[in-house]
């Protein structure tokens, strides 16, 4: 396995946090380019009470996107499990780094039919939320939510959530 492999496996377990601009110093081409590099992707799988970073869903190419065909009508899976994508910005401030963006956004995959839908406009302005430190989760279910909050919150050590802002800890209760 090359370096480069082990380090993405690296990776795709924990949240990617600050990394130097790649544009500092030079005002040439990809300058004003949008960034994601402080920006993870969390999986919510209420239907196995699980949470997990899935970096693949950068690409539509997370774990619940594999082998399935998206569709624009919600009606084509109607016997779908509801999975949730959660796009979450990280930075770094005087505590440490923290989480400083959540969004999540739904898909709706039916494997009986190798069918999903997700709004890919609804991703696209989550992501951008996240990127500029909001915190959207309020249409997502309280398991869900549960669900987020507590990765969240033990995400190594739980230091993270600690220096994140009270909106999202009002946002993402411990109930």
């Amino acid at each position: 396995m090359s370096s480069d492999q082990s380090s993405n496996q690296k990776k795709s377990n924990q949240f990617t946090i600050i990394k130097d601009d790649p544009n500092d110093g030079h005002g040439g081409y990809g300058v004003g380019a949008i960034s994601l590099e402080n920006m993870s992707s969390v999986i919510i799988d209420p239907n196995e009470d699980r949470a997990f970073i899935d970096m693949g869903a950068m690409h539509a190419r997370s774990e619940v996107e594999r082998r399935v065909k998206f569709q624009n009508d919600r009606d084509v899976v109607a016997n779908g499990k509801l999975y949730w994508i959660v796009w979450v910005n990280t930075e770094k401030g005087e505590n440490g780094p923290y989480f400083s963006g959540v969004c999540g956004s739904e898909i709706v995959v039916d494997r009986s039919i190798k069918r999903a839908y997700k709004s890919m406009p609804e991703h696209v302005t989550h992501m951008e939320k996240s990127l500029k430190g909001k915190i959207m989760v309020e249409h997502m279910d309280d398991h869900s939510k549960k669900l987020l909050r507590d990765f969240l919150a033990n995400f190594e050590g739980g230091d993270m959530w600690a220096n994140s802002s009270d909106e999202l800890k009002e946002a993402l209760p411990n109930e």
